[in-house]
């Protein structure tokens, strides 16, 4: 089998790995390619078409700060406007040709003799010297074991593996999961199923969705002066970081904002029992807060039940929930979220011990900046531990670790590193204060069991201040936080 070389190879054509792609393009860096396991580039935004999928941050923050896109066409951006966007991306700052699509990644090793990485596809080998994992928290689909799945005779599918081929009027239609996901695409199909059983767990507090077309003159306006929608962006990038106020300092017993708003949103709900169903017993932002302008109408149609007794058992054609009720149903949607705290990815993975990633964070997963993890030399993940966010955009982080990968990638150039790989004690003092932190945030302290925390009850999944405080710890990459191998041969990138 040949075997191509790069100096980077980037995992993934998301918003992480076609933010990386374009960087390290404007920086002059070209030897490079993207491996995309799918039949385009967009990630999340290409795989999760269910109805209803769209953003839950304004549009004018989620996207690139060095792409801005004067014709969204809402507030929040639909699915398809997000996917284009990225498309649009890829081709106007010419990252396309380094993309290979429909190449799985199944392997990635360290080879510690040749101080490289060895990544093997399904289609090809490659070597890098450096790694970057675009791969995203939120694409492995997570279907519960579920005793009796495997008997049901109708069609069952995950939402972000929406089967479209599946015809739902008229049906009887259950929905596992109320998350983020079912909020949007349950108020779509309500009108056309014939009944709709939607199994809830835990309810979620929900606030209104301020969300609006966005008119010809604003668009005109951003087109023609481009500095107004980066004022817009600033502004709402600025109200988002007051969000996270109440969320890293949680005070007992106070009702902030954003659970003031969403306890008057439920005031949409008139039947007294079903508003005790959906009416949560745990601060506001424990768990992800939702937003929603349909989702509370939708539950009080006709043919919607609420059923919150739990599943026992599904059967050929129904669902016993833990009262032995039994529910004929035709299809079953599964709104359950994603693989976050196993990192399924991880599992092909293998760093400088031979150990995999998987491995390595069998206990809790731990990055130092949720970049770089010890014993993985010259690996950088994106979105990785302690990177996600309870109130603003993902981009914004994502960019954070991007322009500390690349400006990693220009003093390796400059100072000849051949590897860098974290330094234990660094990453043991960064982690160590991530934690020293999160108990005095909603997320530990609010009183909930959410998907933020991992088994052994840390969170590894959040950030535990505002943003910009990222920002500014990623804005340059010291070489004093790495152990580093310097080379005399003259390295393949270029200067920027």
């Amino acid at each position: 089998m040949n075997t191509s070389h790069y100096r980077v190879i980037i995992v993934g054509s998301g918003f992480a790995g076609l933010g990386t792609a374009i960087q390290m393009k404007r920086a002059g860096m070209h030897d490079f390619i993207v491996l995309e396991r799918g039949n385009d580039v967009g990630g999340t935004w290409r795989d999760n078409t269910y109805p209803g999928a769209a953003c839950d941050v304004p549009s004018l923050l989620y996207s690139f700060s060095f792409a801005p896109n004067p014709d969204w066409s809402r507030s929040f951006s639909p699915q398809a406007e997000i996917q284009a966007y990225l498309q649009d991306c890829a081709e106007r700052f010419d990252v396309t040709p380094h993309v290979r699509l429909n190449e799985q990644v199944i392997e990635l090793r360290w080879v510690e003799a040749d101080q490289c990485w060895q990544v093997l596809t399904t289609t090809g080998q490659y070597r890098a010297q450096f790694v970057v994992g675009g791969m995203g928290g939120l694409s492995e689909p997570q279907i519960p074991d579920l005793p009796g799945l495997s008997n049901f005779t109708g069609d069952y599918f995950h939402s972000a593996t929406w089967d479209h081929d599946v015809a739902l009027e008229g049906k009887r239609v259950a929905v596992i999961g109320t998350g983020a996901s079912a909020i949007q695409f349950v108020p779509e199909i309500q009108p056309v199923v014939g009944q709709l059983d939607v199994y809830q767990r835990t309810p979620a507090w929900i606030a209104p969705r301020w969300d609006r077309n966005l008119s010809s003159f604003e668009k005109a306006l951003y087109r023609r002066f481009p500095w107004l929608q980066r004022v817009a962006r600033t502004a709402i990038y600025w109200g988002r970081e007051t969000y996270a106020i109440p969320f890293i300092r949680h005070r007992p017993n106070f009702k902030s904002g954003a659970e003031r708003i969403a306890r008057r949103n439920l005031r949409k709900v008139k039947d007294p029992v079903l508003r005790e169903k959906l009416t949560p017993d745990f601060a506001a932002g424990c768990k992800r807060m939702l937003l929603s302008n349909d989702w509370y109408p939708a539950l009080q149609q006709p043919n919607v039940e609420v059923v919150t007794t739990g599943i026992s058992e599904i059967r050929a054609g129904s669902i016993v929930d833990n009262e032995g009720v039994e529910r004929e149903v035709d299809t079953i949607i599964f709104g359950t979220g994603f693989q976050i705290h196993n990192f399924p990815h991880g599992h092909h993975v293998f760093g400088r011990d031979g150990r995999s990633m998987a491995e390595h964070w069998s206990q809790s997963m731990e990055a130092y900046l949720g970049t770089a993890v010890v014993g993985f030399p010259n690996l950088f993940l994106l979105a990785g531990p302690n990177t996600g966010l309870g109130h603003s955009s993902m981009v914004f982080m994502l960019e954070s670790q991007i322009n500390y990968v690349v400006d990693m990638l220009r003093n390796a150039n400059n100072q000849r590193l051949h590897t860098v790989e974290v330094r234990s004690d660094v990453a043991q003092l960064f982690n160590a204060e991530i934690h020293e932190r999160m108990p005095r945030t909603v997320w530990m302290a609010g009183g909930c069991d959410s998907w933020y925390l991992d088994p052994s009850g840390r969170n590894t999944t959040l950030w535990p201040d505002f943003s910009w405080k990222f920002r500014l710890r990623t804005r340059r990459f010291r070489t004093a936080d790495y152990h580093v191998q310097r080379t005399t041969d003259r390295p393949r990138v270029p200067s920027a």
